[in-house]
């Protein structure tokens, strides 16, 4: 039977994965609000957020990116981009527009429902974890 510390650093392991996998979910969000938002903005390129690869690397802890290089005592040192800002891609061009744009709002809203169902998909399964959790602490 495990004990207390194990049970803990394994429930500590569990919220963690899914309070990352809210927060990559969020920032897709967030981005796909913003392609929308600039639909009709000239040279505006759409982007789409890889979920696997954001996932992933924030759980991972890395970073990716190119660090700024300093070339003074004085210069501020730039750090690498976030695991989710990392995981940004350009969207692949489907029909080019004559002013620029990439943003294909069919694209973008099919993305932004589905994004949105997984993330209440999410909630709604650590809203149950959490539930059991306090039935089997309480006893019931």
């Amino acid at each position: 039977m495990p004990d207390l510390a194990e049970m803990t650093n394994r429930l500590d392991e569990t919220l963690r994965f899914h309070q990352t996998a809210l927060n990559a979910r969020a920032y897709r969000q967030q981005v796909i609000a913003s392609n929308i938002a600039n639909a009709d903005t000239p040279n505006f390129k759409a982007r789409d957020v890889d979920f696997r690869e954001a996932l992933a690397g924030a759980l991972g802890g890395a970073t990716s990116g190119l660090p700024l290089k300093t070339t003074a005592k004085r210069h501020i040192a730039g750090g690498a981009a976030s695991p989710l800002e990392a995981s940004l891609k350009y969207r692949t061009e489907e029909q080019g527009a004559v002013d620029g744009n990439t943003v294909n709002m069919d694209t973008e809203r099919a993305a932004f429902a589905e994004n949105s169902v997984q993330y209440q998909a999410s909630v709604t399964f650590i809203n149950g974890m959490l539930r059991s959790m306090n039935s089997a602490i309480t006893g019931q």
